[in-house]
């Protein structure tokens, strides 16, 4: 069976992909190859409620069954920002200039406040109008500059729960074991082996 991944980011289709290999009745693949281009407003209140307004317009554009993921970062020093708006936070341009906001906002925050956390939905559509959702979470905290150069988005300012290393600077494998995202497939994942 084809599950589309619900996004055009080359780098959450590896993640993605990679994290769901075992199951290997399911062959992934990108919206990019069996959908028009097309633009989702993800107007949700929550991360779960984004995932599954992707997850549906994905779907009934394909025909196939959809597994889209919302996710992003919520820092407790600035009242959950960037929150469901991390991918176009302040009305950015790139990831870099939205993590350097990030940054820039909490210069002056101690290191003991600098609490955060990845969030991660993810919704699994169904032509028949089944849905299945699953969340993951990571705590952290932010670094004082970033540092790293694998990953996207937020990876290079956020420091695990922990650890001393950005998500920017662990490798693929490390990350795909303790991110929101990993726990959130982790989940996932099981409810496919449940078909």
């Amino acid at each position: 069976m084809k599950i589309v991944i619900a996004t055009s980011n080359a780098h959450k289709v590896l993640e993605i992909a990679d994290k769901l290999s075992s199951e290997n009745r399911f062959t992934f693949i990108s919206m990019t190859e069996v959908c028009p281009p097309m633009e989702i407003i993800e107007d949700g209140d929550t991360f779960t409620d984004n995932a599954i307004i992707k997850a549906r317009a994905v779907c009934a554009s394909s025909g196939l069954p959809s597994l889209a993921d919302d996710s992003g970062l919520s820092v407790d020093a600035l009242n959950g920002e960037p929150g469901i708006f991390s991918a176009r936070y302040g009305n950015l341009p790139d990831d870099i200039t939205r993590y350097e906001r990030v940054l820039s906002l909490m210069v002056r925050i101690p290191d003991d406040k600098r609490t955060a956390r990845f969030v991660c939905a993810m919704a699994l559509v169904f032509p028949d109008g089944k849905c299945f959702t699953a969340e993951g979470f990571c705590e952290g905290s932010i670094a004082r500059s970033p540092r790293g150069d694998h990953g996207f988005g937020y990876d290079p300012i956020f420091v695990p729960q922990g650890g001393k290393c950005t998500m920017a600077e662990i490798p693929l494998s490390e990350k795909n074991r303790i991110s929101h995202r990993a726990i959130a497939l982790d989940k996932m994942r099981i409810i496919l082996a449940s078909f």
